[in-house]
């Protein structure tokens, strides 16, 4: 008896749902494309307990007839492939065939659809990826298909779920970038019986992002016009350096319609804002790319996020270009002042007089990158204190000698140069001290005369408020404020900070780089003091006068030799090796 055998439909339905459904979120991007496929003029996202109760995608498309609704819960059944030539220039959002019937093979799936044209329509059950009923149904013109109960029939993939506040705000990220690629269409959005958003449909991209972000953000929209290239054209809108982000969740991309990752737009985002934002940090964008689908594979992943494109250079040139060009546009300087190549220094300045004026905030919004990872940040830290201490005395007992360009402070030990970072030493201090408070009276709070009201992203939102509790103990009160909103009552006391915005969504970003880890929460607090004294490093000048006070305070700490990021905190050059330098 052979051990090799064909599996049966329903389990291979099942295995490819391994790949195509992940979460509640996939289940909607999946109906949301199909929607978009089928030329639909509305389409209406329903959700209930973060999706895994309830998943429902309505809309006014062409429909299908009792036949085609009945294949389309075939594996490899599409109506968007024809012959297989047609996979070098495929221009919709869909064409595997396999997203319904794995859909279909983990939930408690319904589909109701009628074509235009048609008496009835039809009403399709399917229970486990097993067809259960077929029947007349009536209706409008369109599809609407619901799946309850992800992972009813799969256990082990439902344990993996996450809460259903965190489920959902994944629900919406994918919703508002669908909403983003296609603002031609209508889009309607149900949590749990409320309508969290109800977006028009228009033909203008700036009134859409600004429907899907902050006020803030939308008043600073820099448009990138239409820029073309062979084969190729891009357009959309950036906000300014300040903005930037440390990771990419705020670039969006869409290329012919379709929402995209790729590394190689990234870093021509980059490129072109290469010497206005700091290294480490993403620019915050949203970009709409025309190419010939002949030049781009998007037959690579079944979730068909990634792409392959057949000229990355070109496409990496052309972006790069058309951001330099807006940015030089906004900062109203003529072009020909300007180098053409996106390597340029020249952005920084002329931004900064229009869209920079809150230094401090600026440095601050734009930290160092962390450590990778962050669930051993103290193991790190001490190892890295431990190891850069060796070679260091052990006590303030240097022999102050002066500052060099205000910038470090120079000292004299017994055998050799000390030079001392102040603005390294702060961070140390002051994480430690927060440290210590916490664990002791708390940290004081006071509370704002103005609280700050932020609309965050849906995903920001939910990690703002799962963590409120850690942020409470190092004094800073968040609270929910109805949808994506939240309020900030409360401040530490000798935080001084002009934008409160840029300081939280530091915060979110690396917090952003926890979720997952096995210790996500127990470092939540430690990612919140890390912000305080990177701001904190920052708020004095470079001054021998406060030097000695700086360096006792250092010494005192537990980790005096590093930051929380690990930068040293001091370099110690000995006399042993100035001798070998200068040969000797």
């Amino acid at each position: 008896m052979p051990r090799i055998e064909i599996l049966n439909d329903t389990l291979a339905s099942q295995v490819a749902a391994g790949e195509v459904v992940e979460r509640p979120a996939s289940i909607v991007k999946e109906l949301i494309e199909n929607s978009l496929d089928a030329d639909a003029e509305h389409v209406t996202i329903e959700i209930q307990r973060g999706g895994t109760a309830m998943v429902k995608v309505s809309d006014d498309g062409v429909g299908m007839s009792r036949d085609d609704a009945l294949l389309s819960l075939e594996r490899h059944a599409t109506s968007k492939l024809k012959r297989s030539e047609q996979l070098a220039s495929i221009m919709t959002l869909g064409f595997r065939g396999e997203a319904v019937p794995s859909i279909a093979s983990v939930s408690q799936f319904r589909i109701i659809t009628r074509e235009k044209g048609a008496v009835v329509g039809t009403e399709i059950q399917v229970m486990g990826g097993s067809v259960k009923e077929v029947r007349d149904a009536g209706g409008a013109v369109g599809t609407v298909v619901e799946a309850k109960q992800i992972f009813y029939n799969i256990p082990a993939r439902r344990k993996f779920l996450r809460a259903e506040t965190t489920e959902s705000a994944h629900v919406e990220h994918q919703v508002r970038l669908h909403a983003l690629a296609a603002p031609q269409v209508r889009f309607t959005f149900v949590k749990d019986g409320r309508t969290l958003f109800d977006l028009p449909a228009t033909h203008d991209w700036r009134v859409r992002i600004a429907g899907l972000t902050s006020n803030d953000a939308a008043k600073e929209l820099i448009e990138i016009p239409s820029h073309a290239g062979k084969e190729m054209k891009v357009r959309g809108y950036l906000l300014p350096a300040e903005f930037a982000r440390r990771g990419k969740r705020q670039q969006f991309v869409f290329m012919n319609g379709r929402p995209i990752e790729d590394a190689a737009i990234s870093r021509a985002l980059r490129d072109g804002f290469r010497g206005a934002i700091v290294e480490g940090t993403h620019p915050v964008a949203w970009l709409w790319l025309d190419i010939d689908p002949t030049l781009v594979d998007v037959n690579v992943h079944p979730a068909k996020r990634e792409v392959r494109f057949h000229r990355p250079h070109e496409i990496r040139n052309l972006i790069a270009d058309a951001v330099v060009q807006a940015l030089c546009a906004d900062a109203e300087e003529p072009l020909d002042k300007i180098s053409a190549q996106p390597f340029i220094d020249h952005i920084a300045s002329a931004k900064s007089t229009k869209h920079m004026d809150a230094k401090d905030d600026v440095v601050s919004a734009n930290p160092p990158a962390p450590q990778r990872e962050l669930t051993n940040r103290v193991e790190q830290q001490k190892s890295l204190s431990d190891r850069l201490g060796e070679t260091m005395p052990k006590s303030a007992a240097f022999e102050l000698i002066g500052p060099l360009h205000d910038r470090y402070i120079v000292m004299q030990g017994e055998e050799g140069v000390v030079l001392l970072d102040p603005i390294a030493a702060r961070e140390r201090v002051t994480y430690e001290t927060i440290l210590r408070s916490s664990q002791t009276e708390g940290m004081d709070s006071q509370g704002l005369l103005v609280p700050e009201i932020l609309e965050l992203e849906a995903l920001d939102a939910e990690l703002v408020l799962q963590n409120a509790n850690h942020f409470a103990d190092a004094g800073m009160i968040v609270e929910e404020f109805g949808g994506n909103t939240i309020k900030i009552s409360s401040m530490p006391s000798f935080l001084k900070i002009s934008n409160v915005r840029s300081f939280l969504l530091e915060l979110v970003d690396e917090l952003h780089e926890t979720v997952g880890t096995r210790r996500a929460k127990a470092v939540a607090f430690d990612v919140f003091a890390a912000g305080v004294a990177r701001r904190m490093g920052r708020r004095e000048p470079c001054r021998l006068d406060l030097a000695e006070g700086l360096l006792e305070s250092m010494f005192s700490c537990d980790l005096p030799y590093c930051t929380p990021d690990g930068r040293p905190t001091l370099i110690h050059i000995s006399l042993n090796e100035l001798d070998r330098k200068f040969g000797k």
